[in-house]
């Protein structure tokens, strides 16, 4: 497939000067840099091409020859073919003196660059609590596995008495550039992967690395009102950095069990209560506990049915607001049909479905009526049908 036009790749007319010829590269470098765009091939080849036409047209002396041979001026020696001038291999690599030229340096936070200082990577720690904790708030000792520097070489990973030495390959920039006709590729130095120092003597203890695992004791303390999937960052308290950068960040993701008793809808409990039979009938209290640990005692209406919920004020959980509120209790009935009833018991029954009217079971003989008009409805259709 042939190549496409420079000008046509960064979007500029043939006589865009210096000025127009970075803004444009500036703005596509960005949009499809492999940083921003893990793992789309398209978008990586992209930003190589936009990179290789920025190269040459940035370049007063490749421009004029592009201007005059166009791709033909850079077949010989660069790959052949009309293939890519730059050779193959990672594009953030390749293109790395652009980005210092425009950018003043890497503008996404280092990207594949290991040498410098680097961050630590961040913890992750997962914790199940009980309702009860989460009501009352908790405090707690985990224990964190982590890399931490190593004592017996203070985390330099060179045998005590003896230090890391500048690799000579680099000389300590991490990086190595070589030249190719017109251009100067940069590349990871591959002695030192990028670190610019090597290590004669590695430290018996941490092979070398710097950095041992051990597990680490944190203090936590779980504010009361914490719900499931809530996370709490502690900050710096994650993997150390490398050559003195920063530690990470340890985020710890709350879990909250499921109750016996009471189910949780943000700051709201509900408690499924059942009622007898005759409690629902004729009204009455019935005991329920509380998530502090308390009692109370709610008043059954007379006549209540499945469903009929009662609230209590202040009884559910706190809010993490700091504002001193807190949910509601929802007291949800279930009316509980007797089993396993005596003789005597089914007589009583017996008895009194054959003294109630229709007043004792309004629900009922509503539903009823209406059944009754569907099939009446039903049959006048069936009759209007076969006229």
């Amino acid at each position: 497939m042939s190549k496409r036009d420079y000008y046509d790749v960064l979007g500029v007319d043939r006589n865009a000067d210096e000025k127009a010829l970075k803004s444009a590269y500036r703005k596509l470098a960005m949009k499809y840099h492999p940083d921003q765009n893990p793992d789309d091939a398209e978008a990586e080849a992209m930003f190589k091409e936009v990179g290789e036409a920025y190269a040459v047209l940035s370049d007063p002396e490749k421009k004029a020859a592009y201007d005059r041979f166009g791709h033909a001026a850079f077949e010989n020696g660069m790959g052949g073919g009309g293939g890519n001038p730059f050779g193959g291999g990672d594009p953030n690599d390749i293109f790395q003196d652009i980005f210092s030229q425009v950018f003043g340096g890497n503008p996404f936070g280092g990207g594949r660059r290991r040498g410098g200082p680097q961050r630590g990577a961040d913890l992750r720690y997962d914790m199940d609590i009980t309702l009860d904790e989460a009501f009352h708030g908790k405090e707690t000792t985990i224990n964190v596995p982590t890399a931490v520097d190593c004592s017996a070489c203070d985390g330099t990973g060179a045998e005590p008495g003896t230090y890391p030495e500048t690799c000579p390959t680099c000389g300590g920039s991490g990086r190595v550039r070589a030249q190719q006709g017109f251009f100067t590729m940069e590349r990871t130095c591959g002695r030192c992967g990028g670190k610019g120092k090597i290590i004669a003597k590695p430290c018996k203890v941490c092979r070398g690395a710097g950095q041992v695992q051990e597990d680490r004791q944190l203090s936590v303390k779980i504010p009361a009102g914490v719900e499931s999937g809530m996370r709490i960052r502690l900050s710096g308290e994650g993997e150390p950095g490398t050559q003195g950068g920063p530690k990470g960040d340890l985020y710890i993701f709350v879990n909250v069990d499921e109750h016996d008793i009471f189910e949780r809808d943000g700051p709201n409990l509900y408690c499924r209560t059942p009622v007898s039979m005759v409690c629902a009938a004729l009204g009455g209290e019935v005991e329920i506990p509380t998530i502090d640990g308390g009692r109370a005692r709610v008043t059954v209406p007379e006549g209540a049915q499945t469903g009929r919920k009662l609230r209590l004020r202040g009884k559910g959980m706190p809010s993490l607001r700091g504002n001193h509120q807190t949910g509601d209790l929802y007291i949800e009935m279930f009316v509980e049909t007797p089993r396993n009833l005596s003789s005597r018991q089914k007589e009583i029954l017996r008895e009194f479905c054959d003294c109630s009217g229709k007043d004792c079971n309004p629900e009922s003989e509503g539903f009823v009526g209406r059944v009754k008009k569907f099939w009446d409805d039903l049959s006048g259709e069936d009759e209007a049908t076969k006229h």
